[in-house]
């Protein structure tokens, strides 16, 4: 479902540009995600509508968003077999993230994505709310970077702001950072 819902995102079409490769890489990329990192915490969340799943958000914990050295190189034959000629390009991206991603404690959504035929019937906004009225609960800011300009008005509706514009080096796209302080509950 991931990769149905990401297979026209730019950030995923500059790590696979080739449209045939990038719908046969995807679902494969997407499973090392979710082994490397994703169901290591409590906060991938699914929506299941008629017995399949329809949307996925992955949220990070405070202080887990950057995985120790030794779990990152677990993942790495995972995602060398998945990018394949792509892993330079992939990791120069990843790399390029990480350095501007904040240090303050935080929730950070790694991803979210509803199923192409479901989309706009409030799954993603579904998803959205139930980890964020988490960080209200807990004081907790959230963060997260879009890379769909589309996508952008989406995340603003839930409290996120725009930080900063990132260019992705060497002629990738651009993302949107944002940020979420916790509103207050009650």
């Amino acid at each position: 479902m991931m990769a149905r819902a990401f297979y026209d995102d730019p950030l995923m079409a500059w790590i696979f540009p080739d449209a045939q490769a990038r719908r046969r890489r995807l679902p494969a990329f997407f499973a090392a995600s979710m082994r490397g990192t994703g169901l290591r915490f409590e906060g991938t969340e699914v929506m299941d509508v008629d017995g399949a799943v329809a949307g996925c958000a992955t949220w990070l914990p405070p202080q887990a968003w950057l995985p120790p050295a030794w779990r990152q190189i677990i993942s790495l034959p995972g995602y060398l077999r998945t990018l394949g000629s792509r892993f330079a390009i992939a990791g120069e991206t990843y790399g390029a993230m990480m350095r501007v991603h904040p240090h303050q404690p935080h929730f950070y959504l790694a991803g979210i994505g509803t199923d192409p035929p479901r989309q706009g019937t409030g799954i993603g906004s579904d998803l959205m709310r139930s980890r964020l009225i988490r960080c209200d609960a807990t004081g907790m800011p959230a963060y997260l970077e879009s890379s769909k300009a589309s996508n952008v008005p989406f995340y603003e509706r839930h409290g996120f702001t725009v930080t900063r514009e990132l260019k992705i080096p060497g002629g990738g796209p651009v993302l949107w950072l944002m940020w979420r302080d916790p509103r207050p509950v009650g």
